[in-house]
């Protein structure tokens, strides 16, 4: 029998694979989930705190599994593994082999997988694969085929990124669910019955390699009003005892009935989708069970009478099924959700730049989870204990991974949770400090002590800053070579430095900057720093030696007047002398220039007002209370540092405001270093502080932002691809996340800014470019943090100071991906510096590279990390998409036999993306599109 409309109530259960029981995954009906207690923030936290929000985990699965033990029928879908493996772990064999037989059944659906469920406009897509690779090959060891998602599952992000598609389609995932979209974008999709749609993730991968199914769900991740059967909720159950003055089965069923009704008219198909939970629900399965036993029981009871719908407990990948089943053709989308607004004045914006501390940490410590996993293999097991004791790299893969939450990297967490998270990134280096010891020790047949120097952003070393001769070893985990500016913390006024072959380096003192010495507040004593260039091979190392020539306390010479120009060969920079201001860049190869100032600017934070209605901004949301930003200052004190290794201008806007101009010797890039903070909150407002860079480029109101670090996306001010835009926030409204870079274009010149983080961008301005640096906000958005963003610290207690890097580049439009792709992954990845004291043993190895050869350059190493005891796993991309470059657009081929050092590759074999299917084996669900077109590029995989 069939029915013309089907409710699914999401709670788990999926098709069958093989190994695994046949689940109940009926042709017709509605599908209700219910989700294992998501928090918005404090996720993933080992402490109870109950005094701050009350949530626990633990009583949600204990509960979950002894309901569905007692009704068959029963699903339930669990998503982020972190929380089920710490569960899992404290289980005895006898409950264990209850949950896998619930998964082997069905009844138990894993969905997504990953260790978190990941932010997706503020993650890079490293650290996302990471995160995906360690949930989901636990579910492969613990639990088989039967464990393996088909279905991402995204309900709470802020916002979906077109790269995140990509990676899920590449990974085997069949559909992806999310909940929040753009209110306009949602009332467009229901008219036109599109909230479900074939989603076209990247312009260069023939199709449908990054084709991915996408559903948007009816109510974010609650049930529908008035049918929330949690001890959280006050919706009353369904009472069925006739004898009872309240019975109320006909009012339940009606309401649902007509609930089911009106939704079946935005979707596509008779099959719907209802979620059944939310945030912190569960913990007492029971009650929600019982009433959903009764609401299909008496709803399906009414088909005697003619009804037409029909409910039960069911899974995404069940209803993603009948979806498939149903063989229709779909709308297709080619761009992202980007930005999502839940109402005209509330975009959702203000958290790509949220805590931009915590968010440089997190890409720091990528880069040195990276080097960790690099060494750990070209090292062997000596790295994991040798002479520095036991490292590992499992404790900051699994901080990394947590850190890409959609409440941790995003910055939407309370303070104190973000507090943890920077906490679990230090412990987990700590731990990889000893590995990378190790593997040194081993690689270059040297046990002396090594020294890390984590704070060289505002010059603290102490060995550096106290020791006469030290040397400095640089790992640098790009498979291609890099050179790169060292800076050095000392005391003396003049050094020698000498390069692994022993020939003298060229270096340069300069004094530590007055706003170091501010930020430092007595964490360093260091007056100068050395400056100098270092080459690195690639996947590999080499040593510098250092050593003092003269000694002495006094600072480096600077020179207070503005120079009107600074220039290298490759490029030319232009100061306003009367402002001290920038005023043109000039690429000297290619003889093209351009105007460029830049200044700092901050907008007026709105306040809430209860009493108005008015939309604050905060760790959510930007709002701010006018469009015009307001000048910090404009003009600049400046003074000038010209040497041989770099020419630096040093400015000073306000006490809070501060920025030096740095050209290297052989750099094709102009680096602008800001410091900003403590941000003055004197006017009660909060500021959101921006950089904004203007130009005499046409850029016709289009401008580009990349999508996790890879893809690059086009966007036009006031404008969507997909509907027409009401734009009721000039500002906020054409804000976008920029992962690690942006730029500005027409037909001649190029500008693009590569980022140190995550950060909020937008072109408001014909020819302009804006990135925000900084937030300090004194209300909460009510989105639930439940605090404002207004972060201090012991050594800050008057408010945060953040330092960051912006890498500016000129190019020609058809070449400038050329200088921007490697330039943006230098960044990302960027060389770890160990140091050692006093004279290096004569048997040291000064240099090694762990590659034959370096990579061509359109290829990137994405991953070398050790698998288990004879294998490892390596993950190589194309980083060019197929239109950005006529040179290294093209395919490559690679020769693995001849690709390491000091690795025999005995056996090859191709695994998806995500490392827990068998490339040849990955089957997916074929959709048809209703127009469109892909073009070709080699995929992303892993070995």
């Amino acid at each position: 029998m069939s029915y013309d409309l089907r409710v699914v109530f999401q709670h788990g259960g999926r098709g069958a694979e093989a190994g695994c029981f046949s689940p109940v995954c009926p042709r017709w009906g509605f599908k209700f989930s219910s989700r294992p207690g998501e928090k918005r923030h404090g996720h993933l936290r080992i402490r109870d705190r109950n005094d701050i929000q009350h949530a626990g985990v633990q009583y949600i699965l204990d509960s979950v599994v002894d309901q569905l033990l007692k009704n068959p029928d029963r699903r339930f879908i669990y998503v982020e593994t972190a929380f089920f493996y710490r569960w899992w772990k404290r289980q005895d064999s006898g409950m264990q082999q209850t949950v896998k037989q619930l998964v082997n059944e069905g009844r138990l659906e894993f969905v997504n997988g990953g260790w978190c469920m990941s932010d997706e406009a503020t993650t890079h897509y490293s650290a996302v694969i990471d995160q995906m690779t360690i949930g989901l090959r636990f579910l492969n060891e613990t639990f088989g085929a039967c464990g393996r998602p088909r279905v991402a599952w995204h309900i709470d992000p802020f916002g979906h990124a077109r790269e995140h598609a990509s990676m899920f389609a590449q990974m085997g995932y069949d559909g992806f669910f999310f909940g929040r979209l753009d209110y306009q974008d949602r009332d467009r999709r229901m008219m036109a019955k599109e909230q479900e749609l074939l989603w076209r993730a990247s312009d260069s991968l023939t199709p449908p390699v990054a084709d991915l199914f996408t559903g948007i769900l009816p109510n974010g991740y609650n049930p529908p009003e008035g049918f929330c059967w949690d001890q959280s909720c006050n919706d009353p159950p369904i009472r069925d005892d006739p004898d009872l003055e309240d019975y109320n089965v006909d009012d339940v069923v009606k309401r649902f009935v007509a609930i089911a009704e009106n939704q079946a008219l935005v979707y596509k198909t008779n099959h719907i989708i209802m979620t059944m939970g939310s945030d912190f629900q569960y913990e007492n399965a029971n009650l929600w069970y019982k009433n959903l036993d009764k609401l299909i029981r008496y709803v399906n009871g009414l088909q005697s009478n003619g009804s037409k719908v029909n409910v039960l407990y069911s899974t995404p990948s069940c209803y993603l099924q009948e979806l498939h089943r149903a063989n229709l053709t779909w709308a297709l989308k080619t761009d992202d959700f980007f930005p999502y607004a839940d109402s005209a004045h509330d975009f959702w914006t203000g958290y790509f730049t949220s805590r931009p501390a915590l968010k440089r940490y997190e890409r720091i410590s990528n880069s040195n989870l990276q080097t960790c996993n690099q060494l750990e293999v070209l090292g062997g097991p000596v790295s994991r204990k040798g002479p520095f004791g036991e490292g590992d790299s499992q404790t900051l893969k699994k901080a990394m991974a947590v850190a890409q939450h959609h409440d941790a990297v995003s910055g939407t967490e309370k303070q104190h949770v973000a507090n943890d998270y920077a906490r679990k990134l230090a412990d987990g280096w700590q731990h990889c400090q000893v590995l990378v010891s190790n593997s040194l020790a081993a690689l270059s047949g040297s046990s002396s002590q090594r020294i890390y120097c984590d704070n060289l952003n505002i010059s603290v070393c102490p060995l550096t800053a106290s020791s006469k001769k030290f040397s400095v070893s640089v790992y640098n985990p790009l498979a291609r070579p890099v050179t790169w500016p060292v800076r050095l913390p000392v005391n003396g006024t003049a050094y020698t430095v000498s390069d692994a072959n022993g020939k003298p380096v060229d270096c340069q003192v300069v004094p530590v900057s007055k706003a170091t010495q501010d930020v430092r507040r007595n964490r360093g004593f260091a007056v100068n720093e050395l400056v100098f260039q270092v080459q690195a091979p690639p996947l590999g190392y080499s040593t510098y030696s250092v050593s003092l020539l003269q000694d002495g306390s006094r600072p480096a010479s600077t020179q207070h007047r503005t120079p009107t120009v600074i220039q290298n060969k490759f490029l030319k920079v232009t100061f306003d002398p009367d402002t001290g201001l920038l005023s043109s860049l000039s690429n000297l190869e290619t003889q093209q220039s351009i105007k460029l100032a830049q200044n700092f600017y901050w907008y007026n934070a709105s306040a809430g007002n209860n009493f108005l209605s008015i939309q604050p901004s905060g760790a959510y949301i930007f709002r701010p209370n006018s469009s015009t930003p307001f000048i910090i200052s404009s003009t600049a004190k400046t003074e000038s540092i010209q040497g041989s290794v770099v020419q630096e201008v040093r400015q000073w806007f306000s006490p809070w405001v501060s920025q030096v101009v740095r050209l290297y010797a052989d750099s094709r890039a102009l680096e602008l270093e800001w410091t900003v903070g403590p941000v003055p909150i004197d006017d009660s407002l909060g500021k959101e502080v921006i950089t904004r860079l203007d130009t005499s480029i046409q850029t016709g109101e289009y401008f580009y932002t990349d999508s996790n670090g890879r893809e690059i996306l086009q966007r036009k001010k006031d404008f969507r691809p997909t509907w027409q835009l009401r734009q009721s926030e000039p500002v906020a409204g054409n804000y976008y996340p920029v992962n690690s870079r942006a730029f500005i274009k027409d037909d001649v010149d190029q500008l693009t800014v590569v980022t140190d983080r995550s950060q909020g961008g937008g072109s408001i301005r014909n020819g302009s470019l804006e990135i925000m640096l900084h937030r300090r906000l004194l209300y909460d958005d009510v989105r639930g943090v439940a605090e404002p963003l207004n972060e201090t610290s012991d050594i800050f207690p008057e408010g945060l100071v953040v330092r960051g890097r912006l890498l500016l580049s000129l190019d020609r439009p058809p070449h400038a991906a050329d200088a921007h792709r490697p330039l943006a992954q230098e960044v990302v990845l960027q060389p770890l510096l160990t140091f050692t004291d006093g004279d290096l043993n004569p048997n040291t190895r000064l240099e090694f590279s762990g590659l034959q050869a370096a990579l061509p350059p359109a290829v990137h190493l994405l991953t070398l990390s050790q698998w288990d005891k004879d294998s490892v796993l390596l993950r190589l991309e194309h980083q060019f998409q197929s239109w950005e470059s006529k040179v290294n657009s093209r395919p490559v081929t690679v020769n693995l036999q001849k690709l390491f050092s000091t690795l025999d590759v005995l056996g090859v074999s191709e695994l998806n993306l995500s490392a827990n299917q068998w490339k040849d084996e990955m089957k997916r669900f074929d959709w048809t599109p209703q127009k469109g077109t892909g073009r070709s590029n080699p995929s992303l995989s892993s070995l």
